[in-house]
């Protein structure tokens, strides 16, 4: 399928009615198994390919994330969209070229993030958030098959619950062009249901450990278009491998193969993608 097809495939998802889930693979084994589960699509995670790569979430460089989105991408026939975390720049010519040379990947989708990744300013004052957007969306559409960019106010995130705020940078994102916005942070259903009504673009919900009883029955019901874990599976690998370590350094028992997929199960599983 050429990148194109695969565009208009991740495009059609989203034009589609009802609500689609996009889990996030950290490695080419993840997204295979993801996809024969059945998704439609897969979302890369900046948290848990760092982990995989013994870092914490934000210590990948661009040309690092560009090589895994480029490999996530070739993993599967499926549509992929990028986490690219601020874009690896803070000016807006940054985040221009950074797009551009993740068109190149073959990838369907990209965030550009408000969130600046310093402590001290995480993020962005407004006018700069939106121009950064801009900047991407104009990049973005110089592309020979544009991908589908996605717009992320990361107020919540990063301990800003400012709703109004959130849903000022969201309008502006959407004024700007995205073709998807996200608000990851989220909580209440409540929240959730007021930022999707506040745009006329499709929203990305983030169900992850400050939501994890939502359903999708209850975020389809408020207009979610898509639905994402980010880093929750990784967590969820990584989480397992150490408590079956502890439970073999601390108890001297190994009861955690009893819950492990049997080795042929995994064999025959990745077997048919060679």
């Amino acid at each position: 399928m050429s990148t194109a097809d695969t565009i208009a495939k991740f495009r059609a998802l989203h034009e589609r009615a009802g609500t689609f889930i996009i889990p996030n693979p950290w490695d080419i084994g993840s997204a295979r198994l993801l996809a024969d589960i059945g998704y439609e699509a897969l979302a890369t995670t900046s948290a848990g390919y760092a982990w995989s790569r013994g870092k914490p979430d934000g210590g990948i460089s661009r040309d690092e994330m560009l090589a895994h989105c480029a490999e996530i991408v070739a993993a599967t026939p499926l549509p992929v969209n990028a986490d690219l975390e601020n874009c690896y720049a803070h000016d807006p010519a940054g985040v221009a070229e950074t797009i551009r040379l993740a068109g190149a990947t073959g990838l369907a989708g990209a965030s550009i993030e408000d969130s600046t990744g310093d402590a001290a300013k995480p993020i962005y004052d407004f006018d700069l958030a939106v121009e950064r957007v801009r900047a991407g969306i104009a990049a973005n559409r110089a592309l020979a098959t544009p991908m589908l960019i996605c717009a992320r106010a990361e107020n919540f995130l990063n301990g800003r619950k400012d709703l109004a705020d959130t849903i000022k940078r969201l309008q502006a994102f959407e004024a700007a062009g995205a073709d998807v916005l996200y608000a990851p942070g989220l909580a209440t259903i409540e929240d959730i249901r007021a930022a999707i009504n506040a745009v006329n673009r499709p929203v990305n919900i983030l169900v992850g450990s400050g939501n994890p009883d939502l359903t999708l029955a209850e975020l389809q019901a408020a207009g979610a278009k898509r639905i994402s874990v980010g880093g929750g599976l990784a967590r969820a690998a990584y989480g397992e491998l150490l408590r079956a370590a502890k439970e073999i350094k601390e108890k001297g028992v190994f009861t955690y193969v009893k819950s492990a997929p049997p080795t042929p199960v995994l064999n025959n599983g990745f077997a048919k993608w060679d």
